[in-house]
């Protein structure tokens, strides 16, 4: 049976969404292709008041896979379609900025001329309204029935900062007593050894390992700690990186492997060393042996914890026998339902759905995450009809063997709304234990059209943000973390198994081993050097229909011009162009024809030196990465023409930066030495809602610029030591009220906290101050943060308490110290002059221990 066609209704609701817009409405009456466009709606609404049940039907029917595959088809080229008359307008737009009567002249000369264009757009529309009445046509085959999305993203419980919150984790402690135990047996003899633990998919190894990593006798037993997540790929020199990543915090994966053993064993040597293989995959017992050999030179004692599904890979990794991780009991798995599916004491006002919870849990076989995923699913839900239908689903009979859940998860993936499906499966475009942020990710979301239109008062960014939310609230994610401004988290394993799933042949990872590339593969990134390798090369020559080319693991992008030659030719349709971590010397300047492009990153070019001008073509330009691109000298003078222009990432040799859209949301400056000041740039930023400045060391003074930045939520300044934060204090109308987030970071110059942070105390919600290595003070204005729900403190050793007087912080929920001895030993539990000060809230750190709080 053909792989099932998805995402065909919220393609179809997408096409008509553009249709309906008052912007669209006006284009297609200029350009008159009112009455083919007007057809095609009719029949799209027609066929889309069908396309959910087809979805749903086409598992028992090829022919209907077959129809909707035809159908999608036809929704992409139309979306092509739609765009070219938006971009037209904003060819316009530009032109009259312009304002030169040579450029209108010449344009006018061109394949642009409007009378050339509405002659071109009038047979597109024509073609692509036949190709949908012939498809539609169709529809008449198949039993239909007309159904709408009534399914929304829904609030979902508040959301915990904390990566493993122990009081998640039911029905584990003997499990964790049993294996740190293993972990502190002096007597097996072995300098190292080997502590495999296994269990099916969603039974919680993971989680257990760390509890068991974080444990306090674990900390004190080991010199040196580390957890490497190893999923589907046991690459060599990946896992080196990791390892040593997660040893000293850098990222060397600019050195070979020679070069990384060595480090790892200059690191290693003498010492106790306890490291957590987590997910790990691999069969090939040779490539076990080549990292094991690498470990020695370690101190007697030292342990390694494997987690692993194969009770093979246990056996051949371990050197004791495998710990072999059971299901919960039921009661165990019933309050962990309870726990996700209601509120605190919530439960009892409502006996006869837990009645009906109760026999929803004995069908998840005691397995922790189908437990938790349908807890979720029913969260706030307190119709009986919703329990019931859980209870008694089709996909009970689904589960083929022991221990299978993914159709578990596939029922609350079926309950999501549509476009939210779409988001959550593009991202099987990246590897297992890839690390998210918001900040990199919704972009791509945006740039393909998956996020919802907003409401008026609504950013495209925020509604980015509910959907992570909504997929975290549903098990999809783990090790979540709020920042403020920006969600950060991993897949689970069984979601990204999930993901790849439900997307089939849409989405694609590449390497070079790749053999064929489906004409229906619209989004593809690649997994290691593909783009200098000749056989994948021939392989996008084939393919036609891409909207995304991405690359998403650090080291690895085209090293070849003729990979990006072949990216600007070919797809002429793309969205998204990720180009990150390449080595090519010069950008084509037939770059400036892609004007469908709404993402280009260009980040960690090392050998680029200058960008073609015609990269200011790109009206429909949403994101441009630049950073660490250090031989750029300067940004090509008409970037203000990138008129939709909303995130961008740099850096320049200028001095002063260049004017840009006043369409920005974020701006990131990295490595700009030279900038002296912002004030006569930043003044049209009126929609800028994050700044973040990294090492720019001749930034003197902020306050001009700051009165401008009226919806400024988060500012971020790092590593910029001329920067005066004390200047203007009393001055009011030189800080912006929509301050929700403020970081200092690397400011040796600081030494005591700026008192115009009283001036934000009302809303702001993040203050994260790290390496301020003179800082004494923190501002009096603290006391009156009556909105400030997380507080981060690290490497300030001079820092010597919260404040002087009192101090009022209602809302704080999380509060981490580290590195600030006297700090710490003043808000130690219970004891510690401070304690009382922060005690109330839901998350303490003290130097990377959270802190247990005695009960009430």
């Amino acid at each position: 049976m053909a792989a099932a066609e998805t995402f065909v209704f919220n393609i179809a609701q997408k096409v008509l969404e553009k249709l309906g817009s008052l912007a669209f409405q006006e284009a297609r009456l200029i350009w008159g292709a009112e009455i083919d466009l007007g057809r095609f709606e009719k029949t799209l609404s027609i066929v889309k008041a069908v396309l959910l049940d087809a979805e749903e039907q086409q598992a028992h029917n090829q022919e209907l896979t077959v129809w909707l595959g035809q159908l999608k088809e036809v929704f992409y080229d139309a979306q092509d379609v739609l765009d070219e008359f938006e971009c037209e307008a904003l060819r316009r737009q530009v032109v009259e900025m312009q304002g030169s009567t040579t450029r209108k002249v010449r344009r006018f000369f061109s394949s642009s001329n409007p009378l050339i264009f509405r002659t071109k757009m009038a047979h597109k529309v024509k073609e692509i309204r036949a190709r949908l009445d012939e498809v539609a046509a169709d529809r008449s085959k198949f039993d239909l029935s007309e159904r709408s999305d009534d399914r929304h993203v829904v609030r979902g419980r508040e959301m915990s900062y904390s990566f493993v919150q122990p009081s998640d984790v039911i029905g584990r402690d003997q499990d964790k007593e049993n294996i740190v135990k293993h972990l502190m047996d002096p007597s097996d003899g072995q300098s190292i050894s080997v502590v495999p633990v296994v269990g099916i998919g969603g039974l919680g190894k993971t989680a257990l390992a760390k509890l068991v990593f974080n444990d306090e006798r674990v900390i004190e037993h080991f010199e040196l700690k580390c957890w490497v997540c190893v999923s589907d790929e046991f690459v060599l020199k990946q896992l080196l990186v990791k390892i040593i990543k997660s040893i000293t915090s850098e990222n060397r994966s600019d050195l070979d492997e020679e070069q990384l053993q060595v480090l790892l064993r200059n690191n290693l040597d003498g010492k106790k060393f306890f490291l957590v293989l987590d997910d790990v995959w691999n069969e090939d017992r040779g490539k076990w042996i080549e990292l094991r050999n690498l470990l020695t030179g370690v101190a007697n004692g030292s342990k390694i914890l494997v987690t692993t599904r194969s009770p093979t890979i246990a056996s051949m990794m371990g050197t004791m026998s495998p710990y072999n991780l059971e299901g919960l009991l039921h009661q165990e798995c019933l309050s962990l339902f309870i726990k996700w599916a209601f509120d605190e004491g919530k439960e009892r006002q409502h006996t006869n759905l837990v009645e009906i919870g109760d026999a929803i849990v004995k069908k998840c076989k005691g397995v922790p995450l189908a437990v938790k995923s349908l807890g979720s699913l029913l969260y706030s839900k307190l119709d009986e009809h919703d329990w019931i239908f859980v209870r008694d689903n089709e996909m009970w009979k689904l589960n083929r063997k022991e221990g299978d859940i993914l159709s578990v998860l596939q029922l609350s993936y079926n309950q999501m709304p549509s476009y939210l499906k779409q988001c959550f499966s593009f991202l099987s475009l990246f590897p297992k234990d890839h690390e998210f942020n918001t900040l990199e990710l919704i972009p791509y979301w945006l740039a393909n059209g998956l996020l919802q239109s907003p409401n008026e008062n609504q950013e495209m960014e925020d509604i980015g943000n509910q959907y992570i939310d909504e997929l975290y609230s549903r098990c999809f994610l783990e090790d979540y973390l709020d920042s403020g401004y920006m969600r950060e988290f991993k897949m689970h394993d069984l979601a990204h198994d999930l993901a790849l799933s439900s997307v089939q042949s849409e989405c694609l990872i590449i390497n070079c081993q790749i053999q064929n590339i489906s004409k229906m593969v619209w989004h593809l990134s690649y997994s290691d050097n593909t783009g200098q390798n000749e056989n994948v090369l021939k392989c996008l020559q084939k393919s036609k229909s891409l909207r995304t080319i991405l690359s998403p693991l650090k080291g690895v992008g085209p090293s070849t011009k003729s990979f990006v030659d072949l990216c600007i030719s070919k797809f002429r349709y793309l969205r998204v162009l990720g180009l990150s971590d390449s080595s090519f010397e010069v950008l084509p300047s037939s770059i400036g024809t892609m004007k469908h492009l709404r993402l280009l990153d260009l980040s960690k070019n090392c050998r680029i030196r200058k960008f073609p001008n015609s990269i200011c073509n790109l009206q429909n330009l949403q994101t441009l990465r630049l950073n660490g691109c250090e031989k750029i000298e300067e940004l090509p003078k008409d970037i203000r023409y990138l008129i939709r222009l909303r995130n961008l990432t740099m850096i320049t040799k200028q001095k002063c930066l260049p004017r840009c859209s006043n369409s920005l949301r974020l701006l990131r400056l990295f490595n700009c030495g030279n900038l002296e000041s912002l004030v006569e740039t930043m003044r049209v930023y009126t929609r800028l809602r994050l700044l973040y400045l990294d090492n720019c060391g001749g930034l003197i003074s902020l306050f001009p610029t700051l009165k401008f930045l009226t919806t400024l939520e988060a500012l971020f300044i790092e590593n910029c030591e001329k920067l005066d934060l004390t200047e203007r204090e009393d001055n009011q109308d030189d800080f912006p009220k929509s301050l929700r987030v403020l970081g200092f970071i690397r400011l040796p110059q600081l030494v005591a906290m700026p008192n115009w942070i009283k001036l934000s105390a009302k809303y702001l919600q993040v203050l994260a101050i790290e390496s301020c290595l003179n800082l004494t003070t923190l501002p009096e204005g603290l006391v009156n943060l009556e909105s400030l729900r997380r507080l981060t403190i690290e490497n300030c050793p001079k820092l010597s308490s919260l404040s002087k007087g009192k101090l009022c912080l209602p809302a704080l929920r999380y509060f981490k110290i580290a590195k600030c001895p006297e700090l710490i030993r003043r808000c130690q539990p219970e004891i510690g002059e401070d304690w009382h000060k922060i005690a109330h809230a839901s998350d303490i750190y003290l130097d990377d221990k959270r802190i247990k709080k005695a009960d009430n």
